[in-house]
């Protein structure tokens, strides 16, 4: 327990300092006065003030804040801090210091991926045929297990991903498949078939197949500079995507909120994959940061999102929302956060200690 308690405390501590910097970082780029830099919540357990800002820990570790000058709309401030008041700053700026949070969390998942890439290259599943179904469209035509596809087309295929995604592109019509057996080449030439897969979410995905499973060889290929770039940029994107998805799915409840899990498990998860090594604990890392970015940027006040929602309307009418709207709208938000908050503790406890 205490391992997974110590990991939690990493992973907590890298997200929130990334994500709070993204906001120190850009409203100093501002001119905006920062009084405040936390790490926590809660009473100030130690720091160091450097200038106008008090660089803190404080108790509660479940987040972290930015104090800025002039952050609320009715401070009355001194003449000579209204140039560092966040709010006397134009509505666009306003907007890129809120937005630069969870921008910060998406930047950290790309650094993670781009450093393990360019250390341990990219693992790949090979296109070599490990069972063929009976009766299907590879049958038919002479694909044995042990067959390595290595073009389709005449297009090389390099990879099992690249493969499936060739006969799917070929919406039934015939295609030659060259391949390689006990080291000769030759071709064969199939016509796939469509099928009603599942994806990682359950969803039904529509698919041309030719009836063929993998062997499970993988090989390990060494990435330059640039191909670790594009490989993260790509993990992240799709990370990005899939918890859109995953959002939308529990907001339409085609997911359960059963699903949703809380700080323990997180510790839990972040316990294991430390145990697994550096690599796994700094893959976990980014992906809960990407989760993190996503979360934020729901419209929903006090949230990052809910703030960006507000000043996207303020820039559309020319002028803030009122003071009162934004007030109700805080409070709703809060009492909306309270219960996802209510909701994730109750399903963590439910699953460490009650599940069978």
């Amino acid at each position: 327990m205490g391992h997974s308690v110590f990991a939690f405390l990493i992973v907590l501590g890298i997200l929130i300092f990334f994500h709070e910097f993204g906001h120190f970082l850009i409203a100093r780029l501002f001119g905006v006065g920062v009084e405040k830099f936390s790490l926590g919540f809660g009473p100030r357990l130690f720091g160091k003030k450097i200038g106008l800002t008090d660089y803190r820990l404080s108790l509660l570790p479940l987040g972290g804040y930015v104090k800025m000058v002039g952050e609320e709309p009715d401070e009355e401030l001194p003449p000579e801090q209204i140039p560092l008041s966040f709010t006397h700053k134009p509505v666009l700026q306003r907007m890129l210091i809120v937005f630069a949070g969870p921008f910060f969390n998406i930047l950290l998942a790309i650094l993670i991926f781009w450093g393990i890439a360019l250390a341990a290259g990219v693992t790949v599943l090979q296109p070599v045929i490990g069972a063929v179904k009976e009766p299907s469209p590879a049958q038919r035509a002479g694909f044995l297990p042990g067959d390595r596809v290595v073009a389709i087309d005449g297009v090389p295929v390099e990879s099992w991903e690249a493969m499936a995604d060739r006969i799917h592109a070929s919406l039934g019509r015939e295609i030659a498949v060259a391949v390689e057996r006990d080291g000769e080449r030759f071709v064969l030439r199939v016509a796939p078939e469509p099928a009603v897969t599942r994806n990682l979410l359950g969803e039904e995905a529509p698919r041309y197949i030719i009836g063929i499973g993998s062997a499970g060889a993988v090989e390990t290929r060494p990435l330059g500079f640039f191909e670790a770039a594009s490989e993260s940029l790509r993990q992240t994107a799709g990370i990005v995507g899939l918890m859109v998805r995953i959002v939308a799915k529990l907001l339409t409840g085609d997911i359960s909120v059963d699903t949703v899990g809380g700080p323990l498990m997180i510790a839990q998860m972040a316990g294991d994959q430390a145990r697994a090594g550096i690599a796994s604990l700094f893959q976990f890392i980014a992906v809960i940061s990407v989760n993190l970015a996503v979360i934020n940027l729901l419209p929903i006040p006090v949230l990052d999102g809910g703030h960006l929602l507000f000043f996207a309307i303020e820039a559309v009418r020319g002028r803030p929302v009122r003071l009162k709207v934004r007030e109700i709208a805080q409070q709703v938000g809060m009492v909306l956060l309270i219960m996802l908050m209510i909701l994730v503790f109750y399903n963590d406890i439910t699953r460490l200690f009650f599940s069978s």
